[in-house]
This record gives C-alpha cells, sequence and structure tokens, in this order.
C-alpha cells in the first residue's frame, strides 16, 4: 500500500472521521478551548490548591454495547482511568449511566463495570439507571486528581512524539485491541501510574490516550490543539504481531499514549515504560504548521490539515 493510500484510507475511515462529531457539539455548547476546563482535553482541569481536579466522561456506541455489554461495562471504567492518566492524573471513583429493558439485561453490562472497578481499584460511587429502556446503553464519568498536568496544548515543534501501546493482547471487536483483561490487577494499576510519575517528574511537555481515532487520529488532536504539525514515521511504528499496520494505525489500544516530549527526555520515558513490558518508541516528531503528515522510504503523505479542515474546531489561543 502507497502512503498516499495509506493516508487516504485514513482519512475517509468511520472512526477516524467520527470525531468531527466534537466540533458540531462544542459549537452548539458555545465551548472553545478557551472555555473552562479546557475542552480538547481528555478530561477537564479544575485548578485546586497543590492541583488539579480532574473530570472526563465516555459514552458508547450503542452497536458496540449490543455486540458485547460485559466489555463495554469493563471499558466504562477502563477508558475513563486512561483519560485521567492521560493528564497526568490519579482516578479517585466513577459514576456511571445505565439504560437497559429490564434487570436481566443489564446484569452483564454491570457485572463488566463491577469486574473492572476491582482490577483497577477505583470505586463505583453511584450513577443513573433506567430498566425500562428500549436497548442496552451505557456512559460513565470519573473523578481524578493530578499535581502536575499532562495537556493537549503545550506540544512545541522540536519536540519528539512517542507512543507507548501495550502488545500484551488482542481485538476484542471492532478495532478494540484489549491487553488488560488478563492481567493481574496490579500490573494494571501500575502501568497507569507510569504516567501521573513522569508528568511529576516534569518529563512530558504535551499528550494524549490514543482514542477512538487511533494514532493518526490522537496525533491530529494533539497537533490541532496546540497548534503545531506532526510527522509520524511509519517505519518506526511496531504492531503487535500479525495486524496490518493500517489497522493498527486506526486502532483503540486499551493502554495507548502519545506523548509530546524533549528530546534529551525520550530514552529516559521510553525505558520506564519498557520496564514495565509496554512498546514505547519515538514515532514521529513536532514541527511547525497545522499539517500531519505520514513519513516513509517513498517520501511523505499528507493526513489531515488542521487549518484549512478543523477536526475539533475548538478556536480560542494555543498556549
Amino acid at each position: 500500500m502507497s502512503l498516499d493510500d495509506l493516508a487516504r484510507g485514513l482519512r475517509d475511515h468511520p472512526s477516524i472521521r467520527s470525531k468531527l462529531a466534537i466540533a458540531r457539539s462544542t459549537r452548539a455548547l458555545g465551548l472553545s478551548a478557551a472555555s473552562d476546563g479546557r475542552p480538547g482535553d481528555d478530561a477537564a482541569p479544575l485548578p485546586r490548591d497543590g492541583g488539579y481536579d480532574l473530570l472526563a466522561g465516555e459514552g458508547f456506541i450503542p452497536a458496540f454495547v449490543q455486540d458485547d455489554p460485559w466489555f463495554a461495562g469493563w471499558c466504562a471504567l477502563m477508558v475513563n482511568l486512561s483519560d485521567i492518566a492521560a493528564m497526568g492524573g490519579r482516578s479517585v471513583a466513577l459514576v456511571d449511566q445505565v439504560w437497559a429493558p429490564d434487570e436481566a439485561a443489564a446484569a452483564p453490562l454491570l457485572q463488566g463495570l463491577r469486574d473492572a472497578a476491582a482490577a483497577y481499584d477505583v470505586p463505583v460511587v453511584g450513577g443513573h439507571t433506567n430498566f425500562n429502556a428500549p436497548q442496552l446503553g451505557i456512559a460513565a464519568s470519573v473523578f481524578g486528581r493530578a499535581q502536575r498536568l499532562i495537556t493537549s496544548f503545550d506540544a512545541r515543534p522540536g519536540d519528539v512524539l512517542i507512543a507507548a501501546t501495550d502488545h500484551r493482547g488482542a481485538y476484542r471487536n471492532f478495532d478494540n485491541f484489549c491487553a488488560a483483561l488478563k492481567a493481574p490487577g496490579p500490573r494494571l494499576r501500575g502501568d497507569l501510574e507510569v504516567l501521573p510519575k513522569l508528568a511529576e517528574d516534569g518529563l512530558v511537555r504535551a499528550g494524549k490516550d490514543i482514542s477512538q481515532g487511533g494514532i493518526v487520529g490522537t496525533a491530529l488532536m494533539l497537533a490541532e490543539c496546540s497548534g503545531v504539525g506532526i510527522e509520524i514515521d511509519t517505519g518506526a511504528i511496531l504492531p503487535p504481531p500479525r495486524v496490518p499496520l493500517d489497522r493498527w494505525l486506526r486502532s483503540f489500544p486499551s493502554f495507548g499514549f502519545l506523548l509530546s516530549v524533549a528530546p534529551e527526555d525520550a530514552n529516559a520515558i521510553c525505558q520506564r515504560f519498557a520496564h514495565r513490558g509496554i512498546e514505547a518508541g519515538a514515532i514521529g516528531r513536532i514541527i511547525p504548521g497545522s499539517a500531519v503528515h505520514l513519513v516513509g522510504e517513498t517520501g511523505t503523505a499528507l493526513f489531515w490539515n488542521h487549518a484549512t479542515q478543523p477536526y475539533l474546531d475548538l478556536g480560542g489561543d494555543h498556549a
């Protein structure tokens, strides 16, 4: 597959284009990157004495919930915890919102949520339940705290782009690559703890949790929030065994983060992840401008230019 074909296929994929809905909703709410909580980050940071309170939430695609309700319940907690960790924070508690036709239909959804809460040692402390809904649905919100933030707004030209992903898993459904289900709880908790420790040590300039848009969609969101361009070196990306590059670039890993760091800190950061068995390496660099390019041996292909086609369209200033 040529770089141009790779870039075009990713740009047109539903998992990438679904993020365009963010712009429509934030415009309807009158929000921008300058609003309270700074929309565009993985969680809303609210300053307090000694650090920040963090708020985040996730809702789930109905087809995903119907296909695998236990896993949807698990993910309702897992992905929220990733959003808090991506901000350099630690999760404190979660509330859920569950809809189901009856109690029996909701049972696997609630069990998945309960199992994840036990594995990650983050309690579900309440929420909202409706057992008279036409179909299953779940959303969840998380509260966390951070001493020092990792944000989406501070990537700078000259930074190295690091991808840290856990390859010890398999696809569960759709493009969800899950490395959490067979891992012991202490390992899951220790893996997430790497992020706040990196933040507190001042080693990470900016970053994001790799979300439904995969590596390329997340890189685009990071680039737009920070007002920069990014070059992604496709030759530096190592997917898990037997996973094609195009699928990996759009996959949603259970543990995956993009970090923008000073070049002199890159090796130390990668070593911290390596000590936990997590794949981490430089996959690109931050550059001036507004374009995200894929780079390979045969040249360069434009994936997206957020100046000419905003992705999140949050406006506001760039930190």
